[in-house]
Protein backbone atom coordinates (compact mmCIF):
# COMPACT_ATOMS: atom_id res chain seq x y z
CA UNK A 1 0.00 0.00 0.00
CA UNK A 2 0.81 3.30 -0.61
CA UNK A 3 1.60 5.73 2.32
CA UNK A 4 1.23 9.03 2.87
CA UNK A 5 4.40 10.08 2.95
CA UNK A 6 5.71 8.27 -0.39
CA UNK A 7 2.40 9.40 -2.08
CA UNK A 8 3.84 12.95 -1.19
CA UNK A 9 6.85 11.81 -2.89
CA UNK A 10 5.95 10.39 -5.72
CA UNK A 11 3.41 13.18 -6.72
CA UNK A 12 6.44 15.83 -5.90
CA UNK A 13 8.58 13.63 -8.32
CA UNK A 14 5.93 13.75 -11.26
CA UNK A 15 4.93 17.48 -11.11
CA UNK A 16 8.15 17.95 -10.94
CA UNK A 17 8.90 15.94 -14.17
CA UNK A 18 5.81 17.67 -15.82
CA UNK A 19 7.49 21.30 -14.98
CA UNK A 20 10.51 20.23 -16.86
CA UNK A 21 8.34 19.06 -19.82
CA UNK A 22 6.42 22.32 -19.94
CA UNK A 23 9.40 24.32 -19.68
CA UNK A 24 11.74 22.43 -22.51
CA UNK A 25 8.13 23.13 -24.29
CA UNK A 26 8.00 26.63 -23.57
CA UNK A 27 11.57 27.58 -24.15
CA UNK A 28 12.93 25.14 -26.36
CA UNK A 29 12.70 27.33 -29.45
CA UNK A 30 14.82 29.83 -28.36
CA UNK A 31 17.51 27.60 -27.92
CA UNK A 32 17.65 26.79 -31.41
CA UNK A 33 21.09 28.65 -32.24
CA UNK A 34 22.58 26.05 -30.23
CA UNK A 35 21.02 22.95 -31.59
CA UNK A 36 23.40 20.73 -29.07
CA UNK A 37 21.24 22.26 -25.63
CA UNK A 38 18.50 21.85 -27.46
CA UNK A 39 19.47 18.30 -28.25
CA UNK A 40 19.84 17.34 -24.51
CA UNK A 41 17.00 19.26 -23.55
CA UNK A 42 14.84 17.20 -26.26
CA UNK A 43 16.16 14.03 -24.13
CA UNK A 44 15.95 14.84 -21.15
CA UNK A 45 12.56 15.55 -21.89
CA UNK A 46 11.34 12.38 -23.39
CA UNK A 47 13.12 10.35 -20.77
CA UNK A 48 11.18 12.71 -18.20
CA UNK A 49 8.02 11.75 -19.94
CA UNK A 50 9.01 7.61 -20.06
CA UNK A 51 9.70 8.32 -16.18
CA UNK A 52 6.07 9.73 -15.96
CA UNK A 53 4.89 6.69 -17.44
CA UNK A 54 6.65 3.92 -15.53
CA UNK A 55 5.61 5.76 -12.77
CA UNK A 56 1.99 6.00 -13.38
CA UNK A 57 2.33 1.95 -14.16
CA UNK A 58 4.18 1.72 -10.68
CA UNK A 59 1.73 3.13 -9.38
CA UNK A 60 -1.14 0.97 -10.61
CA UNK A 61 0.90 -1.88 -9.50
CA UNK A 62 0.69 -0.97 -5.76
CA UNK A 63 -3.11 -0.42 -5.69
CA UNK A 64 -5.17 -3.38 -4.05
CA UNK A 65 -7.45 -3.12 -7.31
CA UNK A 66 -4.87 -4.26 -9.18
CA UNK A 67 -3.45 -6.70 -7.01
CA UNK A 68 -7.43 -8.20 -6.50
CA UNK A 69 -6.89 -8.96 -10.29
CA UNK A 70 -8.88 -6.26 -11.43
CA UNK A 71 -6.46 -4.94 -13.96
CA UNK A 72 -9.02 -4.33 -16.51
CA UNK A 73 -11.01 -2.01 -13.94
CA UNK A 74 -7.77 -0.13 -13.89
CA UNK A 75 -7.40 0.08 -17.62
CA UNK A 76 -11.04 1.58 -18.21
CA UNK A 77 -10.71 3.91 -15.61
CA UNK A 78 -7.54 5.51 -16.69
CA UNK A 79 -7.70 3.94 -20.05
CA UNK A 80 -7.68 7.90 -21.95
CA UNK A 81 -4.57 9.01 -19.53
CA UNK A 82 -2.56 5.78 -20.81
CA UNK A 83 -3.19 6.09 -24.59
CA UNK A 84 -3.06 10.08 -24.60
CA UNK A 85 0.25 9.80 -22.67
CA UNK A 86 1.81 7.20 -25.30
CA UNK A 87 0.50 9.37 -28.52
CA UNK A 88 2.34 12.28 -26.89
CA UNK A 89 5.63 10.10 -25.88
CA UNK A 90 5.34 9.21 -30.14
CA UNK A 91 4.29 13.02 -30.59
CA UNK A 92 7.13 14.56 -28.89
CA UNK A 93 9.93 12.04 -30.33
CA UNK A 94 8.85 12.91 -33.82
CA UNK A 95 8.86 16.02 -33.29
CA UNK A 96 12.15 16.44 -31.25
CA UNK A 97 13.44 14.18 -34.52
CA UNK A 98 12.40 16.01 -37.01
CA UNK A 99 13.38 19.34 -35.81
CA UNK A 100 16.56 17.56 -35.20
CA UNK A 101 17.10 16.92 -38.25
CA UNK A 102 16.32 19.94 -40.19
CA UNK A 103 18.06 22.44 -37.92
CA UNK A 104 20.92 20.29 -36.46
CA UNK A 105 23.46 21.74 -39.97
CA UNK A 106 22.27 25.21 -40.23
CA UNK A 107 20.88 26.35 -37.15
CA UNK A 108 21.21 30.14 -38.31
CA UNK A 109 18.37 29.47 -40.78
CA UNK A 110 14.73 29.75 -39.80
CA UNK A 111 13.22 26.51 -41.39
CA UNK A 112 9.38 25.91 -40.81
CA UNK A 113 7.84 23.42 -43.15
CA UNK A 114 4.14 22.96 -43.20
CA UNK A 115 4.77 19.36 -41.96
CA UNK A 116 6.58 20.70 -39.17
CA UNK A 117 4.00 23.01 -38.11
CA UNK A 118 1.77 20.66 -37.87
CA UNK A 119 3.13 18.37 -35.88
CA UNK A 120 4.21 20.91 -33.64
CA UNK A 121 0.71 22.25 -33.13
CA UNK A 122 -0.36 18.82 -32.80
CA UNK A 123 2.16 17.53 -30.02
CA UNK A 124 1.50 20.94 -27.75
CA UNK A 125 -2.02 20.07 -28.08
CA UNK A 126 -1.11 16.96 -26.58
CA UNK A 127 0.79 18.32 -24.19
CA UNK A 128 -1.87 20.51 -22.72
CA UNK A 129 -4.06 17.31 -22.61
CA UNK A 130 -1.27 15.36 -21.28
CA UNK A 131 -0.56 17.69 -18.43
CA UNK A 132 -4.28 17.82 -17.46
CA UNK A 133 -5.13 14.28 -17.71
CA UNK A 134 -2.15 13.18 -15.93
CA UNK A 135 -1.96 15.59 -13.17
CA UNK A 136 -5.87 13.94 -12.90
CA UNK A 137 -4.80 10.55 -12.91
CA UNK A 138 -2.01 10.69 -9.83
CA UNK A 139 -4.32 12.58 -7.72
CA UNK A 140 -6.94 10.11 -8.35
CA UNK A 141 -4.61 7.45 -7.64
CA UNK A 142 -3.85 8.61 -4.10
CA UNK A 143 -8.13 7.78 -3.47
CA UNK A 144 -8.10 5.19 -0.42
CA UNK A 145 -10.28 2.98 -2.55
CA UNK A 146 -7.87 1.81 -4.83
CA UNK A 147 -5.58 0.46 -1.91
CA UNK A 148 -7.82 -1.32 0.56
CA UNK A 149 -11.05 -3.44 -0.01
CA UNK A 150 -14.26 -2.11 -0.01
CA UNK A 151 -17.61 -2.03 -0.57
CA UNK A 152 -17.10 -0.23 -3.97
CA UNK A 153 -14.60 -3.04 -5.07
CA UNK A 154 -16.71 -5.83 -4.28
CA UNK A 155 -19.79 -4.65 -6.61
CA UNK A 156 -16.72 -4.24 -9.28
CA UNK A 157 -15.69 -7.96 -8.96
CA UNK A 158 -18.87 -9.25 -8.79
CA UNK A 159 -19.81 -6.86 -12.25
CA UNK A 160 -16.35 -8.32 -13.73
CA UNK A 161 -17.08 -12.42 -12.54
CA UNK A 162 -20.88 -11.86 -14.49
Amino acid sequence: MLQTSNYSLVLSLQFLLLSYDLFVNSFSELLRMAPVIQLVLFIIQDIAILFNIIIIFLMFFNTFVFQAGLVNLLFHKFKGTIILTAVYFALSISLHVWVMNLRWKNSNRFVWTDGLQTLFVFQRLAAVLYCYFYKRTAVRLGDPRFYQDSLWLRKEFTQVQR
